[in-house]
């Protein structure tokens, strides 16, 4: 398949899968990832797979801490790594040089760590610290208290960084299991984007992964809820503005209707045009933060508003924005042709924009792998893009905004 890209797509005996992806480029992108994040975590392990990620970087049997991230620094391009609702994921950037000594490195940091005590405990304190400075970011802690709300068995109502309370208890054993058992070949995907020939990519990759053994994995399952129609406000101190979130969930839309919703989604509020950007803070000053943010994950399936307006302005705020979901339900918004191919024109420069750039195209391609959908799956959306219309926007409104989860953050001394 060379349409868009060259790829090719082996699988090593041990269970890992390699994607390789040939394309004209100086910059050369590899991520590692494994299919386990914080919504495969048991209730005693919350947090354990952002832990984990943390200590990775601290130092390997080969390795020191200090030598591991000198020399991850030493290759001159960029390194980071994430843990999100399903997956952890180690990512370098640099020219196409580097590739061996990425994959390398990679190899010793994902196979090799040893969680060392005394790093631990520091790792520890860092975290500690993000989950408490996360409760003072009033955007943070909304969205925290808004899960906590929605969900009562689903993982989706605890923060991927986790509990105070199991951070604290976290011990090395803890980590070093968790670790064994997941973060195992047949759990791993690696995608690398570079002008390297497919061929020398899975060498490269054989030469530090063939040797490391597949594993029985356990088998961990998820819980699909479904988020609480319910309205709740939370007082707190020492906030200047009140925030006003919604939720939904829409585990039950045909997977060929999420195209129509990424359409919608972009028109009604994730863009600087959007409908609830112009009603909110361009027709009336509201708000200056005004946004959605959706999130397509198989098992996850969500999609929030998001606004930060005066403690005077909620109610206001409130009705304005059930008011632009219900006309946008009962079609006195008007998506006409021009409005409607201007969306479609610009998810088609966001794809080119992915296709071209190196580390975002890398970043695609894991995380279809990780959730086993095809890596080409873009190319199938432009394609239905072409029969889209507004019905079918409207249809898809009608059935993902029902029954929101509805949070009001509010300064102690607010009336509402």
């Amino acid at each position: 398949m060379k349409k868009y890209f060259d790829s090719r797509d082996t699988i090593l005996e041990n269970g890992l899968r390699i994607i390789s992806i040939k394309k004209e480029t100086r910059i050369a992108s590899i991520n590692i990832g494994f299919k386990i994040g914080s919504i495969y975590e048991k209730e005693n392990e919350k947090g354990i797979c952002h832990f984990i990620e943390h200590m990775l970087f601290k130092g390997t049997v080969k390795r020191t801490n200090d030598e591991l991230n000198d020399e991850l620094e030493q290759i001159g391009g960029e390194y980071n790594a994430y843990t999100d609702y399903i997956s952890t994921v180690y990512s370098i950037t640099a020219l196409c040089e580097e590739v061996e000594n990425s994959i390398e490195i990679l190899s010793d940091m994902t196979r090799n760590s040893v969680f060392d005590e005394k790093e631990l405990d520091r790792e520890r304190g860092v975290i500690l610290a993000e989950i408490r400075g996360s409760k003072d970011d009033i955007e943070d802690y909304s969205f925290e208290r808004i899960n906590q709300m929605a969900f009562k068995k689903s993982a989706l109502k605890f923060d991927t960084v986790g509990e105070e309370s199991t951070v604290k208890n976290f011990k090395q054993e803890n980590l070093k299991e968790f670790y064994e058992k997941n973060y195992v070949p047949n759990n791993c995907s690696i995608v690398v984007v570079s002008s390297l020939d497919h061929e020398k990519i899975i060498e490269l990759v054989e030469k530090y992964f063939a040797n490391w053994k597949r594993k029985k994995l356990e088998n961990r399952e998820f819980i699909i809820e479904d988020n609480s129609p319910i309205k709740k406000v939370t007082i707190k101190k020492d906030i200047e503005q009140s925030t006003i979130m919604y939720l939904y969930t829409f585990y039950n839309l045909p997977k060929e209707m999420e195209l129509i919703l990424k359409i919608l989604n972009h028109r009604f509020g994730e863009s600087a045009n959007s409908i609830l950007f112009r009603e909110l803070r361009e027709k009336r000053g509201l708000a200056y933060d005004v946004y959605t943010n959706m999130d397509l994950t198989k098992g996850v399936k969500t999609l929030y508003i998001y606004t930060a307006v005066a403690k005077k302005d909620v109610d206001k705020t409130l009705k304005i924005i059930d008011r632009c979901i219900e006309d946008i339900k009962k079609e006195k918004i008007v998506f006409d042709n021009r409005a409607i191919d201007l969306m479609k024109k610009i998810l088609k420069t966001s794809v080119a924009a992915t296709i071209e750039d190196s580390e975002a195209l890398c970043s695609y391609i894991l995380g279809q792998a990780l959730c086993d959908e095809d890596i080409f799956e873009f190319e199938k959306d432009i394609s239905d893009l072409q029969n889209i219309d507004k019905k079918d926007l409207y249809d898809v409104a009608r059935r993902v905004f029902i029954k929101p989860t509805v949070h009001v953050l509010v300064s102690e001394d607010e009336d509402l």
